[in-house]
């Protein structure tokens, strides 16, 4: 071909490409509720299909609903397996791949677990469980569960003792509501509530005769089972501690999957002092993979390692200790030579193997995306959850050192809409230290042009932003913002001496490396120094509480589920074993307590300032939102205090998100970009 031939191809490429780009509209609020949220990816026995979750939420009828889809490995459209009007999760193929199990919520609003013959036909209820079913996994030979089910309450053992009658519904809300009976050490959990004595055991039920044993007991939660491959043994995780409301020292344990004396007999594998969670047995039954935390001391800031321990109990091996970087959900291979996992690094979530006898590890799915989830097939093909800046997660096929997309849920959509420019950066802070943050452009940036600027705070504070698609930030870009997402020290992701870097400083350290990513935003010709705004939820809301309170450079400010005086939060939340241990009682240590409260700086606050949370948040109760929306009223600031009823930590009602990104919007437009209100 000519080189002239060439040049008018690609004019006429970019001529078409920007036609299309005009044609495409920016996102909208709306856009949240077209989006098909996957997860799950679980591949059949025979390699051929993969099964996963599928989640739609309805802003017309308020409710989120998940069915269960399976995709042909060959190609072709994605089949579902669950109806609509039901939401289903959990699904796990049979070990003859005949069947598809789930967990699915029954008449009485129970989960139980249900099984589909692949080849079609209606669900069969397996468990009749009055107080429902948590999790559960076949055994190997597909003959039995295990099940993890929480001990019933007094109401629902009067229930199952009285199950040859029907329910009287109109005798059951007349019935005086008992008292709460407080006595735990740690009594409270946010979307539970209260907590009492009913712990979390294992059943091991016989597919079907129906008949269940309960394998496991004491005052102790059992979680996270796993068969061993000859179906002899089961191990699980559990913190059998004298007292394990005081600590964090989860171990694997393991037990007879016959057991009748409901687990006085066990074996315990792991005995370090920290968490140990995630057993994964070897092909030959010799050894059992796990995640370790070995650094008591830093608890929730610790690198949680992967290990591997003999199934019999006995010394640990930690195949990660030089990494120093957060592993999850430890598989091995069919062949049992590699052990895969999840592996968070700068930015990045990627799908990583090992030797179980250690050395150099490799990145089998890597680069700038995410990887949430994986399962393994016959063969060594690899079904995973992947998600990219401009792509929501989707199921993907990994086999012979090819990525292949298997599903493209979000595709109509994607095509419609003009997302903005996504850009990782570098930067450093006040001491030098180097940050990486995300930015995300309006769509049809200009270079040269400087934008309203929004920093976002993610919570944790041990997490980080990644390479994934997120629709809050998108969509603040599409209404005119660049968006910047640093991950300030705190953050998991680049070591645990970065994650230590706030330990008993909250809002210090921190506080500068975000501050540090606006400088280098403004300094790059993206921002404008007029117009900045700032906002996070959970941590991300008390690190915007202390932004706010060092300096008055941001013009508007939401801050969602915070914090702001902490002594108000003891015994009030759920962390009184973190709060005691970084910061001591409060009656011996109140100095600290008092010296990172934001709170008591609250009258620098001069930016105006939404508040918001859940009406039930336990986790980040209301109250020190209220504190704070009550201090800048009386001080004459700007300010609103927005609290959703009946919402836990997360504002989950689609009617709710909705009102959220508009009061976002609607907030920013007023008092970062200066337009009046209608």
């Amino acid at each position: 071909m000519k080189r002239s031939s060439i040049l008018g191809s690609l004019l006429l490429c970019l001529a078409a490409g920007a036609i299309a780009a005009a044609q495409q509209r920016v996102l909208t609020v709306d856009d949240y509720f077209q989006i098909r949220r996957l997860a799950d990816p679980q591949v059949s026995p025979d390699g051929q299909w993969i099964a996963y979750t599928v989640s739609v939420t309805s802003l017309e009828e308020d409710e989120t609903e998940t069915r269960i889809w399976m995709a042909p490995r060959s190609g072709g459209e994605p089949v579902p397996m669950t109806s609509e009007g039901s939401s289903s999760s959990r699904p796990r193929w049979s070990p003859d791949g005949k069947y598809l199990a789930f967990l699915a919520d029954d008449e009485e609003d129970a989960t139980q677990v249900w099984t589909l013959f692949r080849q079609g036909g209606e669900a069969v209820r397996r468990t009749d469980v009055v107080q429902g079913v948590s999790s559960f996994d076949w055994s190997p030979d597909g003959k039995k569960m295990v099940l993890v089910i929480q001990d019933p309450t007094p109401e629902q053992l009067e229930q199952t003792e009285d199950d040859a009658d029907e329910p009287n519904e109109a005798a059951e809300d007349e019935k005086p509501r008992r008292p709460w009976l407080i006595d735990r050490l740690q009594f409270k959990e946010d979307y539970v509530g209260y907590l009492d004595h009913r712990r979390a055991h294992l059943y091991v039920l016989d597919v079907e005769g129906g008949e269940q044993t309960q394998i496991t007991s004491g005052n102790y939660d059992d979680s996270e089972p796993a068969w061993s491959p000859d179906g002899k043994r089961i191990a699980f995780v559990s913190n059998r501690t004298e007292e394990p409301d005081s600590n964090y020292n989860t171990d694997i344990w393991v037990v007879a999957a016959d057991n009748q004396d409901r687990g006085k007999t066990l074996v315990r594998i792991t005995t370090n002092l920290g968490e140990d969670g995630s057993p994964a047995w070897s092909p030959d039954g010799g050894l059992i993979a796990h995640t370790a935390q070995t650094d008591v001391e830093v608890m929730v800031y610790g690198t949680p390692h992967l290990a591997v321990a003999p199934a019999t109990g006995g010394t640990t091996l930690v195949l990660t200790a030089d990494l120093d970087r957060h592993v999850t959900g430890p598989r091995f291979s069919p062949d049992g030579d590699s052990i895969y996992f999840l592996l968070e690094d700068s930015g990045e979530s990627s799908l990583a193997r090992i030797s179980p006898q250690g050395g150099t590890l490799t990145r089998v799915i890597g680069g700038p995306r995410v990887v949430d989830a994986f399962s393994m097939g016959p063969n060594g093909a690899i079904a995973a959850l992947v998600g990219e800046p401009l792509l929501p997660e989707e199921v993907f096929l990994f086999d012979e050192g090819k990525l292949v997309q298997m599903t493209k849920s979000n595709e109509a959509l994607l095509s419609e809409v003009r997302l903005g420019e996504f850009e990782e950066v570098r930067f450093t802070s006040r001491d030098r230290t180097e940050i990486e943050a995300f930015v995300i452009k309006p769509p049809g940036f200009e270079e040269g042009s400087r934008y309203p600027t929004l920093l976002s705070l993610h919570g944790g504070p041990v997490e980080q932003f990644d390479f994934r698609f997120t629709f809050e930030e998108q969509l603040m870009a599409a209404n005119g913002y660049v968006v910047v997402m640093p991950n300030p020290r705190g953050s998991s992701g680049y070591g645990q001496a970065f994650s230590l870097g706030i330990w008993q400083s909250w809002g210090e350290k921190d506080t500068e490396d975000v501050l540090a990513g606006i400088d280098y935003v403004i300094q790059r010709g993206y921002a404008d120094p007029e117009r900045l705004g700032v906002f996070g939820w959970s941590y991300g809301g008390i690190l915007t509480n202390y932004v706010i309170t060092q300096t008055d450079r941001f013009k508007a400010a939401i801050t969602g589920a915070s914090e702001t005086l902490y002594i108000a939060n003891y015994g009030h939340d759920q962390y009184q074993r973190w709060w005691e241990h970084e910061l001591g009682l409060p009656w011996e240590n109140r100095e600290l307590w008092e010296r990172i409260s934001p709170f008591n700086r609250v009258e620098k606050i001069v930016t105006p300032t939404l508040i918001m949370g859940g009406e039930k948040d336990w986790n980040v109760p209301i109250n020190n939102s209220e504190l704070l929306y009550q201090a800048l009223r009386r001080l004459g600031r700007t300010t609103q205090l927005v609290v959703y009823p009946d919402e836990y930590h997360s504002i989950s009602r689609p009617i709710f998100i909705k009102d959220l990104y508009e009061r976002y919007l609607d907030w920013f437009a007023r008092y970062v970009k200066g337009e009046k209100e209608d």
